[in-house]
């Protein structure tokens, strides 16, 4: 599927930032999977993460979710990590379920999704990596935000 290619704008990204209850569809027991890092890194940096996995029980000893619609009322927000196939269903659950910050991580953008998100009003972030923006932001994910300002492909 096709994706749009405008940078995301960084008041919506601080927004977004701002939630301290997300939910992450598409975690891994995989260490080197995007689902996994940013779940660590998150709690690691006081977010109250909601893993969402349709066969795991639990992931970092939390206990999974098996749907978006299972989630509790207190989630703000939610990364996915999934192809982008899933990804149009997964925003309708989560409009569904009254979740109106959704971050696509790299590789789960639709341009469906996207288009339906907007019509929706929710805060939609694509094209960018969570980690590049959750603080205090350090390794890699400095070096990479460093580099997009730089070469202005920083959203502003």
């Amino acid at each position: 599927m096709k994706e749009k290619q405008e940078k995301a704008n960084l008041e919506n990204v601080r927004r977004f930032m701002q939630q301290r209850n997300i939910a992450i569809v598409g975690v891994s027991a995989k260490a080197n999977k995007f689902g996994n890092t940013i779940f660590k890194t998150l709690v690691d940096k006081g977010y109250n993460l909601f893993p969402v996995h349709q066969s795991l029980e639990s992931f970092e000893g939390v206990g999974c979710f098996k749907t978006i619609g299972t989630l509790p009322p207190e989630v703000e927000a939610l990364i996915i990590c999934t192809k982008p196939d899933q990804t149009i269903e997964l925003v309708k659950q989560a409009n569904e379920k009254g979740i109106k910050h959704i971050w696509l991580q790299q590789g789960a953008q639709d341009d469906e999704a996207i288009e339906f998100a907007r019509s929706e009003n929710i805060n939609i972030i694509h094209r960018e990596c969570a980690l590049m923006f959750a603080e205090p932001v350090t390794s890699i994910h400095k070096f990479h935000r460093t580099i997009n300002k730089l070469f202005g492909a920083y959203p502003n």
